[in-house]
């Protein structure tokens, strides 16, 4: 009975992952396994299906997934996403984002194309756009909007002006241009990148948005010329910076990144929670239950560029991995949610299930468990170090700083063309005609629909005789003239006439309905033909749809009701 209490008492988190970090194997089980509950959120190679922001981030994870196992199930999927969406000009500004695309949004697929590359992920055919050249697109695009009448610099978040948060810069779009240069400078050799990474770091920190404890906050708006700082710490704008300085410091091998990025790992303690302090917690939103659909994804990027820095700034190996493995296997027992009882929840620093899952806790709990093997996970390569992605350092250059949309692109109309609109303009306007006449038949009638619509041609050319009649016999009296009538005093405006206040003075009928009996009385209210008649009992009520039918309750499947 103890032992039965107890089972209940532990709760969901009974049957959660037993992750080992120490074997490779338990590691790779779990991760499996994670992939493919990750796998069930995306929808973009569905039909009508359209690859999004977080689709991008997602696909970096999916790279990672193969980069460390081995596993080369999803890698279609990863190439057929990665290249949906590069757009016109490959650079990752599809027709399809154009209401919704950010300068972060764009940064993360051109982050996820260059891990590619330097993963060695397997190339695109070669009449396709390749990694390193969607990269260096990526890249071109942001440094043409690089904003120097606003805040004297950086990207704002959102490229197009009708968006909300054009007029805001947010660190984050920062990081993905900051990073993204520094890692083709390092994968390159063209300092070019390099140079531009160095321009974004001196911005962040001029600007306060890295201040002198090291933290990195989320941004400011330019109506203040960025002085309104919104002072909220998330863990991938710290992350996308510790990722490019170690890039920086690979790449310079200069003494002033490795104190930069040592500072910004030491400020990244806050984002550690827990009774050891030691497990990944999304701090500024996470203890209050307000982290949004993006937010929840936050800690992958952490996790995953924490491992990656340990290939660059091996030093920094001794640092993060206490964190990354202590985050895994907390992690992991937080995998008990959905109905195959293994999907990931969000809170990772408590015992009890938060009761939440999504693609950002799935993504996340995958990249931390698979970073505690990035030690014996091959580094990543470079052009003159084992890199095969071929590059294309002017790519992008049609969307150059571009903040409008592209224009449709029309095909030129031809022949074939026309004459099918001719003949769909044709059948239209016999349709309207058509429904005309059907309005204008009296149910009441016993005449046919035919003779009805004589008889109505012959009333409207006799109201249109009486009108211009009646606006001549206007025109003459202000001219003082005499009108002459050729016909006979009843002429036949003063037939309408009188035959109108006929109408106008009869007592008003009901009568039956064409193909009802005569003693059918026509229906007084819209309610659809076939509703049942109202009862007596409720005859009085004016609400014609009192007595509506009970319907059946519906059966949903698995309900059981």
């Amino acid at each position: 009975m103890l032992a039965t209490t107890m089972l209940l008492l532990a709760g969901p988190l009974a049957s959660a992952y037993e992750l080992d970090v120490d074997s490779t194997a338990s590691i790779l089980s779990v991760a499996k396994q994670m992939a493919a509950d990750l796998i069930t959120f995306y929808n973009g190679d569905k039909p009508g299906g359209t690859p999004g922001w977080e689709a991008g981030a997602m696909m970096g994870s999916l790279i990672d997934y193969w980069y460390y196992s081995g596993d080369d199930q999803y890698n279609k999927l990863v190439e057929q996403a990665l290249l949906f969406q590069v757009g016109d000009t490959n650079d990752y500004m599809p027709r399809n984002q154009t209401l919704t695309e950010g300068n972060d949004d764009q940064g993360f697929w051109g982050l996820a194309v260059m891990s590619a590359a330097e993963y060695k992920f397997p190339d695109p055919p070669p009449n396709e756009p390749q990694w390193l050249a969607l990269a260096q697109a990526v890249f071109n695009t942001q440094a043409g909007r690089w904003d120097t009448e606003h805040c004297n610099g950086g990207l704002r978040w959102q490229i197009f002006k009708w968006n909300q948060g054009f007029d805001y810069k947010n660190s984050i779009s920062q990081a993905c241009f900051f990073a993204l240069g520094a890692r083709l400078a390092l994968y390159t050799g063209n300092n070019s990148y390099a140079e531009w990474a160095e321009k974004s770091w001196d911005w962040m920190v001029g600007v306060g948005f890295i201040d002198k404890y090291w933290r990195v906050i989320d941004g400011a708006h330019i109506g203040t010329n960025c002085t309104d700082h919104v002072p909220y710490q998330f863990s991938y704008n710290a992350g996308g910076f510790i990722l490019g300085a170690a890039a920086m410091y690979n790449y310079t091998e200069k003494p002033v990144w490795k104190e930069r990025l040592d500072n910004l790992l030491s400020a990244s303690k806050v984002f550690f929670t827990g009774p050891d302090k030691n497990i990944m917690t999304e701090v500024a939103c996470e203890p209050v239950d307000r982290c949004n659909l993006d937010q929840q994804s936050f800690k992958a990027y952490l996790s995953r560029w924490f491992a990656a820095i340990t290939k660059w700034a091996p030093h920094t190996y001794d640092f993060v991995m206490p964190y990354l493995r202590a985050s895994a296997v907390a992690a992991a027992k937080q995998c008990v949610g959905g109905t195959n009882k293994r999907m990931c929840g969000l809170k990772w620093n408590q015992d009890k299930y938060d009761g939440s899952t999504g693609v950002g806790q799935q993504m996340a709990a995958m990249e931390v468990t698979l970073a505690c093997l990035i030690k014996d996970s091959p580094a990543p390569v470079s052009n003159g170090n084992g890199g095969t992605s071929k590059g294309n350092p002017g790519l992008g250059g049609g969307d150059m700083g571009r903040d409008e949309p592209r224009p449709p692109d029309y095909k030129r109309i031809t022949a074939g063309d026309q004459a099918g609109a001719a003949i769909l303009t044709t059948a239209l306007l016999m349709a309207l005609v058509f429904g005309l006449g059907w309005i204008c038949v009296d149910e009441t009638s016993d005449k046919s629909p035919l003779e009805q619509l004589k008889g109505f041609r012959k009333s409207t050319t006799a109201a249109v005789v009486a009108a211009a009649g009646a606006a001549a016999r206007r025109s003459m009296k202000e001219k003082g003239g005499v009108i002459i009538n050729s016909t006979s005093k009843r002429s036949s405006t003063s037939s309408v006439v009188e035959h109108n206040q006929a109408i106008e003075a009869a007592a008003v009928t009901i009568g039956h309905v064409r193909g009802e009996s005569a003693g059918t009385q026509r229906r007084l209210s819209n309610m659809p033909i076939g509703w049942p008649r109202r009862s007596s009992k409720v005859a009085s009520d004016p609400d014609p749809w009192l007595d509506t039918p009970k319907l059946p309750s519906p059966t949903w499947p698995g309900t059981g009701n």
